[in-house]
């Protein structure tokens, strides 16, 4: 048995969100702070420049996966592996992340107790993959944590433009199956669009998605029919995703 005061129930930490056995931390003000910094703290939580940290109930799920490294502490009875299956799956496991930048070996954590993340002034985002058609592909190195269940795969590009010309990367890190994933975001969720496509089109300037479905099929084209047009719009190329799916965009960034 356990018991926790002055974490979830203190003044200073608001939950902003909780989906499956993740809980988003938010430090509303920094109160570590010295006379030298005091200002530019103060006026960094204004800004939303916060610390967030994810909370596991690891008694609501079969497990966690998380980044390497991730942990901060755990509580109770919690037992951690590799989550490597011998060599060929260390193997198999340092190709996909040497690929999608993504850590090799994501420890898994299992029990009835509690597991705390690093905290990161980045923005947490968590996807329920019910909500996705049971598939997310998302940029390099926003993976932080997901349920066990969760599987993982590297999707390639259908073709090289679409990794050269649309500034992506040849793979990109898909999660499937049912569950909640953990992301790390540059982009807070009040700034990012929604965007259903039931059998249609998108067109984007620039590498705006943050995450889509994998349904969706992704290539670089002109903006217009011509090239003589695309030149003379001054759009030129457009990153052009097709299908049914959801995407994830940041149009201000």
């Amino acid at each position: 048995m356990f018991s926790i005061r002055n974490l979830t129930d203190n003044d200073n930490i608001l939950i902003t969100e909780q989906k499956g056995p993740f809980q988003v931390l938010e430090y509303l003000t920094d109160l570590s702070v010295s006379p030298e910094n005091a200002t530019r703290e103060y006026f960094a939580s204004a800004m939303n420049v916060r610390r967030r940290q994810v909370l596991c109930d690891l008694s609501q799920t079969r497990g966690v996966r998380t980044q390497a490294g991730a942990m901060q502490w755990m509580l109770g009875d919690v037992s951690m592996t590799s989550g490597i299956q011998g060599v060929g799956g260390l193997i198999g496991n340092a190709l996909r992340g040497k690929a999608s930048g993504e850590s090799a070996v994501k420890p898994e954590y299992t029990g009835k107790g509690l597991l705390a993340l690093e905290p990161t002034y980045k923005y947490i985002l968590l996807e329920d993959l019910n909500t996705w058609n049971g598939s997310i592909v998302v940029e390099d190195g926003m993976f932080l944590a997901c349920e066990m269940q969760v599987g993982m795969e590297l999707i390639a590009r259908r073709s090289v433009s679409s990794a050269v010309a649309g500034k992506e990367g040849l793979f990109n890190l898909c999660m499937t199956g049912s569950g909640v994933v953990c992301l790390e975001s540059r982009y807070p969720r009040g700034e990012l669009v929604e965007i259903s496509l039931d059998n249609d089109t998108i067109r984007i300037d620039g590498n705006m998605a943050v995450c889509w479905s994998k349904t969706l099929s992704f290539t670089v084209e002109r903006s217009a029919k011509s090239l003589v047009s695309s030149a003379l719009s001054g759009e030129g190329l457009v990153n052009v995703y097709r299908g049914t799916g959801k995407i994830l965009m940041a149009p201000v960034a």
